[in-house]
């Protein structure tokens, strides 16, 4: 059931520690009715990927314990085929779909999909090519800005070695996280147009949340406000008559 209030799909992107978690984590600390008026975000759903990388990491140490080669990655943690990077969305793509079969009936209802993508693995345009025409057609992008400092910055900041599956926790080693978010192809992507990107045939409205003074880590007024503001310029690309 649709609802013209609210975003029905939302894909939240960044690099490595940008602040994506934190902002879904105080959205969903939030009323219901306060969201969707404040917000245009309704009953929440995430969808993100690093789960699914963190059961292959696993996965790949179990079988090395028992003495079987490893599936997805090398000993280092890197993804043993580029492929696999598709293939993560493919799953996102599955586990949407899982999701409207079983909740047809549930209205005021946000589909979240998160993700990090650089160029080393093919970027956001690789990732971009594999979603589904049926997410492509409702989503919207809300891309959390920040430098590569910052990421890195943030990014050993929030290690907890006690934690290393934590959605707020967890961390890459400084030479993984240059190899493979150093450079990313968002800005290349977003220069043609500044409120859409066409994704094969759709055009997808995006904004951009500016977050290198890092809001997402306690300044929750200042969170909020950003948040909202940002999102308000998003409805308007996606809805623009109705503001």
């Amino acid at each position: 059931m649709e609802n013209n209030d609210i975003f029905e799909i939302l894909l939240i992107l960044a690099r490595p520690a940008a602040g994506k978690s934190e902002i879904i984590q105080y959205l969903q600390g939030l009323p219901d009715k306060e969201r969707s008026i404040r917000f245009h975000i309704g009953k929440m759903h995430v969808i993100d990927d690093f789960p699914m990388i963190w059961t292959w990491f696993e996965e790949d140490d179990l079988l090395t314990k028992m003495g079987f080669p490893r599936l997805y990655t090398d000993d280092k943690g890197y993804f043993l085929k580029q492929y696999l990077w598709d293939l993560l969305i493919g799953r996102m793509n599955l586990e949407y779909t899982k999701l409207k079969r079983d909740n047809k009936k549930i209205s005021n209802q946000t589909v979240i999909l998160e993700f990090s993508r650089g160029k080393e693995h093919g970027g956001y345009k690789s990732a971009f090519s594999h979603l589904s025409e049926k997410i492509l057609q409702k989503a919207v992008i809300l891309y959390v800005n920040i430098s590569w400092e910052e990421s890195l910055r943030k990014n050993r900041k929030r290690f907890n070695p006690d934690k290393p599956d934590s959605i707020l926790e967890h961390s890459l080693p400084d030479e993984k996280l240059a190899r493979m978010y150093f450079e990313t192809d968002w800005n290349e992507i977003s220069a043609i147009n500044s409120r859409m990107i066409k994704i094969g045939s759709t055009l997808v409205p995006y904004a951009e949340f500016e977050n290198e003074d890092d809001v997402t880590s306690g300044n929750i007024g200042e969170l909020d406000r950003r948040l909202k503001s940002t999102l308000d310029i998003l409805w308007k690309n996606y809805h623009p008559n109705n503001l």
